[in-house]
């Protein structure tokens, strides 16, 4: 990871985790769930809020203004729109999206699942999605949700990341092997 990347994730965690702890404490934490997907739906959806968190263009005062019109709009919970007016003063909205998938992470946690992220050729039956999660939740010891991601490059096969572990059984990546392995031999 590199070095501002890194940092990026640093000060995403510590909000994530502080605003986690409110809304623990305040026995908040539905509400906090559907802040996360609300924000997690406008940031994959909305290329105008991703260029306002994102770009230097807009000043301190437009971001504060923008984030509190937003807040109220999408019905976010007073700690969610007391956070973003908080990233907006201290010109923090970037990291937004690393707190939004820190606090997807915690709540899993909370709740005693994890995510799994799998990215496959073609798209996964829910037959399919459901025999995966058992099979996952089985090694893991914990309830696994399943987060989908298709990519054809892979050609077949599956990429299976939990946690910090990672499952290739991409063709992809075997044709890869065996091509370096042919380049070793000859």
């Amino acid at each position: 990871m590199s070095e501002p990347a890194s940092i990026t994730q640093g000060i995403a965690g510590r909000y994530a985790s502080a605003v986690f702890d409110i809304a623990k404490d305040g026995n908040n934490l539905k509400a906090m769930e559907q802040d996360v997907d609300a924000l997690d739906a406008a940031l994959s959806d909305s290329a105008d809020f991703r260029d306002l968190i994102s770009s230097p263009l807009y000043g301190r005062e437009e971001q504060a203004s923008a984030v509190k019109a937003i807040a109220q709009k999408m019905a976010l919970s007073e700690t969610m729109a007391n956070l973003l007016g908080l990233l907006a003063d201290k010109r923090r909205l970037f990291v937004l999206p690393g707190i939004v998938a820190t606090l997807r992470d915690l709540l899993a946690d909370d709740r005693g699942e994890v995510t799994a992220e799998v990215t496959s050729a073609k798209a996964m039956t829910k037959t399919q999605s459901d025999n995966l999660a058992k099979a996952l939740s089985e090694q893991v010891g914990k309830s696994v949700s399943i987060k989908e991601t298709v990519d054809a490059s892979i050609l077949g096969g599956l990429i299976v990341k939990v946690g910090s572990r990672m499952i290739d059984t991409s063709i992809a990546s075997k044709l890869n092997a065996l091509q370096n392995n042919m380049k070793e031999v000859g």
